[in-house]
């Protein structure tokens, strides 16, 4: 029912290592070496790390990447990017735009995210527009919070807001809230 593999026998038999070319046995030789790496290679290639932005680095103007951005240090500017991580040592003042948010530092300006995450040692000061969001105890927040299902597209500058969703008005400078 079963029969024996090629590959369980130890080696090739006479009559083969005859029919072949006299340089096909040290080309035979090399084949199982290079025959991983050639799997290897052709396999999808792994998902780049993340790019640090260690925290003695102050970054003035905007990030955009469609990969993974790490802050450690300072931010003023935009972020856009597919995974964002604040680190507690980071200070971002701007707006950040990311399928995931992680911030475990201090954000001064918007937060769009499909997943947004505060954690204990977050601080935000400004808005959160998300898909799904969890706030850890401890976390400092003072903005407001809107759940969309296209948060990363929704309300851009310019355009009428989704239906049934409200449109925040700026208040002018030295206008207290009044509540």
């Amino acid at each position: 029912m079963f029969s024996k593999s090629k590959i369980n026998e130890p080696g090739p038999k006479a009559d083969d290592s005859a029919r072949k070319a006299p340089g096909a046995e040290a080309a035979q030789a090399a084949r199982p070496e290079s025959a991983g790496t050639e799997f290897k290679a052709s396999a999808p290639k792994a998902k780049p790390p993340a790019s640090v932005l260690s925290s003695d680095l102050h970054v003035t103007g905007n990030l955009k990447t469609t990969g993974d951005i790490q802050v450690e240090g300072t931010v003023e500017g935009d972020i856009r990017a597919h995974l964002l991580t604040v680190g507690e040592t980071a200070t971002v003042k701007g707006e950040v735009i990311a399928d995931d948010v992680v911030i475990n530092g201090r954000i001064v300006g918007r937060v769009r995210g499909l997943k947004v995450r505060l954690t204990s040692t977050a601080r935000v000061e400004g808005d959160i527009i998300h898909k799904t969001i969890a706030i850890e105890s401890g976390a400092h927040f003072e903005g407001s919070v809107q759940r969309q299902d296209d948060p990363l597209n929704a309300n851009k500058p310019g355009q009428k807001p989704a239906q049934g969703q409200a449109q925040a008005q700026p208040r002018p400078a030295g206008e207290a809230a009044k509540g």
